[in-house]
């Protein structure tokens, strides 16, 4: 199932995407790139500069990525120079001022021929700094996630990963990985990846279900929806989100199977859960419907 899919994505993601389009503001230097410009500011271990040279650069959005020359690293030392980075951003204020460098470093990472577990690395930091990701991040992250996930490796072992670089799997991170491959039709795996987290000691969280039942939804696959909604409230003892169950009952009345939904609501109600008026009404009107 992952091979099927990862063949139908490598004709989208052969293209390395500008990831950022600003004003144009004044070049840091008429002699050097700001490839060079950053690689002197690493060797010189000077990571704060980082983020300001890449936002006063015409070229921190063109080809080739401000960051590719990390290539010429052993991939030891490359990690660690990458960490070094993000712990160095940490105290950046304003806080989004290393938006283009998380930006820059986690696509040059994704297209990397070993993109985990740094590249997750790299995403934690970005999120936890409230920074905002660019779209083209979900596609280059699944492909890269169902490339890896070809090698026949477990969704735990390759979250656990990060354990080895000083990072641990958390659930804003493994949320974000959900909702990429949702993003891209990938449900299969996505449920793959919030029953594997789990298992790499980071439990699902609300969000982490909302997420994949509202995609499950979406695209009707309505025994799924079902299966989870219980697992998320027998196993798991989530409250689901009203707006989850809305979903979950239009998905069902939209397939005609609203006996199910009514089954569904009676189930809730059972457990104690407080359903919303906008989902009685969704399964009430659908009653009418059948008559």
């Amino acid at each position: 199932m992952v091979i099927g899919a990862l063949k139908g994505f490598r004709s989208l993601v052969n293209f390395r995407p500008c990831l950022l389009q600003f004003s144009s503001l004044p070049s840091i230097s008429s002699s050097q790139t700001l490839e060079e410009t950053i690689k002197a500011a690493v060797e010189a271990k000077d990571y704060q500069q980082i983020p300001e040279l890449l936002i006063s650069s015409k070229e921190a959005c063109q080809n080739p990525n401000p960051f590719s020359f990390l290539s010429t690293f052993p991939r030891n030392h490359r990690t660690q120079v990458v960490d070094e980075m993000l712990q160095s951003f940490i105290p950046l204020r304003p806080r989004s001022r290393p938006q283009i460098a998380y930006a820059c470093l986690l696509s040059y990472t994704l297209q990397s021929p070993h993109p985990f577990p740094l590249a997750l690395a790299i995403l934690q930091r970005t999120l936890r700094s409230g920074c905002i990701l660019v779209p083209q991040t979900r596609l280059l992250l699944s492909s890269a996630w169902l490339e890896r996930r070809c090698q026949s490796q477990s969704v735990a072992d390759i979250l656990l990963e990060m354990q080895s670089i000083g990072y641990h799997p958390d659930c804003g991170t493994c949320n974000y990985l959900i909702s990429s491959l949702c993003a891209v039709d990938q449900l299969v795996e996505a449920v793959n990846v919030l029953k594997g987290m789990g298992r790499a000691e980071c439990v699902p969280a609300l969000e982490s279900y909302s997420i994949v039942i509202g995609a499950m939804s979406t695209a009707r696959r309505i025994n799924d929806v079902v299966e989870l909604m219980k697992e998320m409230v027998i196993k798991v003892g989530l409250t689901p989100k009203q707006g989850t169950v809305e979903k979950v009952a239009a998905a069902l009345r939209t397939n005609r199977e609203i006996w199910r939904a009514v089954e569904m609501i009676e189930f809730l109600e059972s457990e104690g859960y407080p359903i919303g008026f906008e989902s009685y009404e969704i399964v009430f009107e659908g009653c009418l419907e059948c008559q």
